[in-house]
Formats: C-alpha cells, sequence, structure tokens
C-alpha cells in the first residue's frame, strides 16, 4: 500500500514539474514572438500614437484656418463685385 501511494506522489510531482516546464516554454514563445512583432514593427516605420495625435490637431487647426481665409475669399470676391457693378452703372 505504501509503495502504490509513493508511486502516485512520485507521478503528481511528474506532472507538476512537467506543468512548469510547459509554463516555462510558454512564456519564453511569448517573449519571442513579442521580440519578433516588435522588430517588425519598428521596421514597418509605423507612427506612433503621439505622433498621429499631434497630425490630427495640425489637420484641425489647418481646416480651421482654411474655413477662415475661404469666408474671406468669398467677402472680398462680393465687395469686388460689388464694386463692378456701382463702376458700371456709373458708366451708362
Amino acid at each position: 500500500m505504501q509503495t502504490s501511494n509513493r508511486l502516485f506522489d512520485d507521478f503528481a510531482r511528474l506532472m507538476t514539474d512537467a506543468a512548469g516546464a510547459a509554463q516555462g516554454v510558454r512564456r519564453e514563445a511569448e517573449t519571442v514572438v513579442r521580440s519578433q512583432i516588435e522588430r517588425l514593427i519598428r521596421d514597418m516605420d509605423i507612427a506612433s500614437r503621439e505622433e498621429v495625435d499631434v497630425l490630427r490637431d495640425l489637420v484641425t487647426t489647418l481646416r480651421s484656418q482654411n474655413d477662415a481665409l475661404t469666408a474671406r475669399v468669398v467677402a472680398l470676391e462680393a465687395k469686388l463685385g460689388a464694386e463692378a457693378a456701382a463702376g458700371a452703372t456709373e458708366a451708362v
């Protein structure tokens, strides 16, 4: 009876060691995959989140400036058109 308990204890210890080794292999594989993915991303020259945020702010600012300039051009064209119409009326 004592021998079979020892056999089961040895088997349980072996399985525990195997599970620990499997976890170690899994962690090592995750580390290798993570480093390879990071290297791949670095080599692809992908923009970082900070760079995208800066570009988004820049585009927003430029869009508002463009809208302001468009409104200014429209106002100047309207003023020029009114002056041209007034000049044509005086010439008649």
